[in-house]
């Protein structure tokens, strides 16, 4: 039963990791669909956690809000779509407001707040990898968020192992209200991780770094490497307070012995847009 499972694991995460690898290192096309696909799944994934089967017509509109918001931001990314425009994004969302009005039964009327959660915990950040995935001409580089999932997804392997082999007989427990497994050890191996990933994308040539700063590029590696990590972990968190809420184990269970998509990039959520942040800061410092 053990190795089934282990196999089964394997299997999956292999797959998971081939599909991942394709939307990042192929073209705009494949990486629109995958990253499109994985939007979609994880706000059903949430809604249907939060809400069950209340307010179907409702959720659809969230999910509806939420990919009318990547897209056009793909699009004006992607292929040079007037960025005005996405202001479009707001439509579906004034609908979703105006439909609250019409919803008979209001008892558990405070599960509708999630519908909006959605859009804003999931929906905005996932839109904001376009920025990281495209430059400002619409050229198509998945090389940094490559490298932003290869740190994020290492830090959580490195806190795992720390975690498992030390944390659980000598360190503090990290949040232990809300996870209660998570040790202050785990939390400085996955840091550890995190750093080493970094420097070894670094000096293999794949992590892209700024021109503008040259002599500080590899103090800049391991300070983004840092802030993943720290972002990354309050991702990790901040799903864990909703399933224990919840009282849910996995968000779903597309990905078979791994959980649901939302568990995949939970981390990635608050990680990305804050590394695409510092990016930003740190361009601005380099002028």
């Amino acid at each position: 039963m053990i190795m089934n499972n282990f196999v089964k694991r394997t299997i999956s995460g292999i797959g998971f990791a081939a599909i991942m690898l394709a939307a990042f290192l192929t073209n705009k096309f494949i990486f629109g669909a995958v990253m499109l696909f994985a939007l979609i799944v994880m706000m059903w994934e949430f809604l249907r956690m939060t809400c069950g089967k209340e307010y179907r017509y409702s959720q659809i509109l969230s999910i509806v809000a939420g990919v009318t918001l990547f897209t056009l931001v793909y699009l004006y990314r992607g292929f040079n779509f007037p960025g005005r425009l996405v202001i479009l994004a707001f439509v579906p969302v004034f609908i979703l407001m105006i439909n609250s009005l019409y919803v008979k039964d209001k008892s558990r009327f405070n599960k509708f707040a999630n519908l909006y959660t959605a859009i804003i915990y999931i929906a905005v950040p996932w839109s904001v990898l376009n920025f990281a995935a495209f430059s400002a001409e619409g050229d198509f580089n998945g090389m940094l968020l490559l490298c932003f999932f290869a740190i994020i997804w290492g830090s959580d392997v490195g806190a795992y192992l720390f975690g498992i082999t030390l944390g659980q007989k000598y360190g503090k427990k990290l949040f232990p209200s809300i996870s209660p497994k998570k040790s202050w050890i785990g939390f400085w191996g996955g840091m550890l991780m995190a750093i080493a990933i970094s420097v070894v994308l670094y000096y293999i040539g794949l992590f892209p770094v700024s021109g503008k700063c040259a002599t500080a590029d590899l103090v800049h590696c391991i300070m983004m490497a840092v802030l993943l990590d720290i972002a990354g972990v309050y991702g990790d968190l901040i799903e864990s307070q909703w399933k224990r809420h919840y009282d849910v184990k996995d968000s779903g269970n597309i990905i078979p012995g791994h959980g649901g998509l939302l568990d995949r990039f939970d981390s990635a959520l608050i990680a990305v847009p804050i590394g695409i942040i510092y990016l930003v800061a740190w361009d601005v410092m380099c002028l």
